[in-house]
């Protein structure tokens, strides 16, 4: 029996004896007490109750409540501290925050997480990503900072404290990354760096912090002596105006570094990522030949936070792997401080391996063996939820990158009824990408009802993260908003806006965009009546100028080639001095239900369109078809995938059109529009046969 649970023994007892000696004159009580000669027969009893037991009573309750609260105080502090206990629902909120904070800091038990198969990874990111990603946050919580029993004697001697970007970022001194020591240098085989395990293979990362503008030298003699071939770099020099990174190379031309010449060979920028190449040679050894060091630095990694959608990620690390020798040294990964960006880099190409070989993803052991290697690899729960996005993302759609020379028997697979069902491997494609969510909840500017009476289509609205936005005009609201959304090309963010057929009372917004956003050309897929239905306002001057605002269009040509018209327009602002030509290309060849007869004329579009750009300067182009989606996806989407075609011998249809949905709903609406880009794709290789042997 319960310590707090013995004075209601008692009290019963007491009760008992009390009663009966009131109810029953032949049982002896065990209180005796002098009777008042003034009181009426009977008193003596009722006196009992009020002056000796109530005040019993009373006491004894409050020794129980005091004792319950003590109890159950004691009960919820243990309770707190145990990390690894599943939170009870119905918990308090602050209790919950309490909770997270103390196992963030040092759980005192590690839970114990199971690897996951590949064929449960979808409904278990699902369970995890409910309420807010909630479990997540608790198996991230679950993770130990580090090892233990780690030592950081070297980085904390007091010569090297100045080449550490961070004071609490440190390597271990069993996996720190040891360089040869310089003669008459103390300390000088120090770097913050530590060697880091992949999925099989030891030592295949070196993960550093960003160089510091002093330890520079240090990072290129560390490339050198390591034999690494190449450097992965996850953070920008600069971000929110904090310096991130020290910029260790030069941008043309060549540097030395110490004893280490780097000199700049090539440099190729693209949407998500920029591709440098250094050969690197010590000074004083003329003896040792140079070597190529080739560095890729992802740029779309937001400083807090992760990348909105992994494609870009995956994308990139497939490059890494492609480019990185056989037989290198560790590839090096830095972002600023070397553990947040950087171990989420390390742990998904690691668990791909894993997925790879044995169908199983085990995020959490893999987290904690390479923070023994070095503390707080992967920094955050959202860094550790996109592992899990980009696993998924990984698992359901696979590599679907192709080179041009497999196109054609890719083609014919796609052609064949897939395995297990009906429909060709071309229809199963296309129905994976009509699983990409709509974000109706990243919708709200657009589903205001002022701008709802601003489409066409009121499914096709633009998300309010990628929204193009105008100056509000003043004293008038929602006059920044126009159905519009920035889409990314394929070296350039935002290089194109996906935009309906302005209607009558949006072309006054359709030129504000124009003139605030600096376009140059705008390309325009619809006729301006299809079926005998308006699909585009008459928003430019046939002859002569027009004035919408304080815009005024003035025409300055028209003439047609093939399928396609040019017109030239003088744009001038009555705000501003300046005037700008702007060039509009109006394809004729497609029809609102269907896709252009043939190819070409779409090849000599985007090509028409691409010198264009050259000439003004690749500002973003206004793409438009009646509601700004399904033609105007497709052309899109064509244009980047014909650049890659171009520049690297690859494409990824697939992924292309998945990505543009991404950024606005139902880009490529149809399966034929889908099935067209692949006839264009291979229009242009047999059209420039060259490119069929690009490698």
């Amino acid at each position: 029996m319960g310590w707090v649970s013995w004075p209601l023994v008692y009290i019963s007892a007491a009760l008992y004896q009390v009663m009966s000696a009131n109810g029953n004159e032949t049982t002896t009580s065990y209180v005796t007490i002098p009777t008042d000669p003034t009181e009426p027969p009977g008193s003596d009893t009722s006196s009992l109750l009020t002056s000796v037991l109530v005040p019993l009573l009373v006491c004894f309750a409050l020794i129980i409540l005091a004792g319950y609260l003590l109890r159950s105080r004691k009960s919820r502090k243990a309770d707190v501290s145990s990390g690894d206990k599943k939170i009870p629902n119905g918990i308090l909120e602050e209790q919950e925050q309490q909770r997270v904070l103390l196992i963030s800091n040092s759980p005192t038990v590690t839970k114990t997480y199971y690897p996951i198969p590949v064929d449960k990874l979808e409904e278990e990111v699902r369970i995890r990503s409910a309420d807010d990603g909630k479990l997540f946050r608790e198996e991230y919580n679950s993770l130990q900072m580090g090892n233990s029993q780690g030592s950081f004697e070297v980085a904390n001697r007091d010569e090297n404290k100045e080449k550490n970007r961070y004071p609490n970022i440190l390597p271990y001194d069993h996996s720190r990354v040891v360089l040869t020591p310089m003669e008459g240098c103390a300390c000088s085989d120090y770097i913050n760096a530590s060697y880091i395990d992949g999925y099989k293979d030891k030592n295949k990362f070196i993960a550093a912090q960003g160089p510091k503008q002093d330890t520079l030298n240090d990072f290129w003699r560390m490339i050198w002596e390591q034999k690494c071939a190449t450097i992965v770099m996850l953070t920008n020099v600069k971000e929110r105006k904090e310096d991130k990174c020290y910029q260790y190379w030069p941008d043309q031309g060549c540097w030395i570094y110490g004893n280490i010449r780097v000199s700049v060979e090539d440099a190729i920028v693209l949407v998500d990522y920029t591709i440098r190449k250094f050969c690197i040679q010590p000074v004083h050894d003329g003896c040792k030949a140079p070597r190529l060091v080739t560095q890729l630095h992802f740029t779309s990694w937001p400083d807090f936070g992760v990348p909105f959608t992994p494609i870009g990620m995956l994308k990139f690390l497939k490059k890494v792997k492609s480019l990185n020798p056989a037989h290198a040294g560790p590839i090096v990964v830095h972002c600023s401080a070397g553990v947040g960006r950087t171990g989420t880099f390390i742990v998904i190409d690691a668990i791909i391996d894993m997925m790879n070989e044995e169908k199983k993803v085990d995020v959490f052991n893999f987290v904690l063996k390479i923070r023994g290697q070095r503390p707080q690899m992967v920094q955050t729960d959202m860094q550790y939820s996109f592992i899990y996005q980009a696993l998924l993302e990984y698992y359901l759609y696979g590599d679907t990158e192709l080179d041009v020379a497999s196109l054609e028997k890719h083609l014919q697979t796609l052609y064949s009824p897939a395995p297990h069902h009906e429909k060709s491997g071309l229809e199963q494609e296309f129905k994976k990408l009509t699983n990409v969510r709509i974000m109706k909840e990243n919708m709200r500017t657009g589903n205001l009802p002022a701008n709802m009476k601003k489409a066409r289509v009121i499914q096709i609205i633009p998300y309010d993260f990628n929204r193009v936005i105008l100056s509000m005009k003043r004293g008038e609201e929602y006059t920044d908003y126009i159905n519009a959304s920035f889409i990314d090309g394929y070296r350039q963010k935002d290089y194109f806006i996906a935009t309906q057929g302005p209607l009558p009372h949006t072309v006054e917004d359709f030129w504000r965009m124009v003139w605030e956003w600096k376009c140059h050309t705008i390309v325009i897929l619809t006729e301006l009546q299809e079926r005998e239905q308006d699909k585009c306002c008459l928003y430019w001057p046939s002859e002569g100028s027009v004035t919408y605002g304080d815009i005024t269009i003035e025409s300055k040509g028209d003439r047609l080639l093939d399928t396609i018209s040019i017109r030239d327009f003088v744009v001038t602002s009555s705000q501003e001095k300046h005037t700008r030509l702007v060039r509009q290309f109006h394809f004729h060849g497609w029809p609102e239900i269907g896709i252009p007869a043939e190819g070409k004329g779409m090849i000599d579009l985007i090509g028409a369109v691409q010198k264009q750009q050259q000439q003004t300067g690749n500002h973003p182009i206004i793409v438009h078809c009646s509601a700004g989606a399904g033609r105007t996806g497709t052309f899109i989407a064509l244009s980047n995938i014909l650049e890659r075609v171009k520049a690297e011998g690859l494409l990824d249809v697939f992924q292309t059109v998945k990505s543009l949905r991404m950024q606005r709903p139902h880009m490529v609406q149809t399966l034929e529009q889908y099935e067209f880009c692949y006839k264009v794709v291979q229009d242009f290789i047999d059209i420039f046969s060259d490119y069929a042997n690009f490698k």
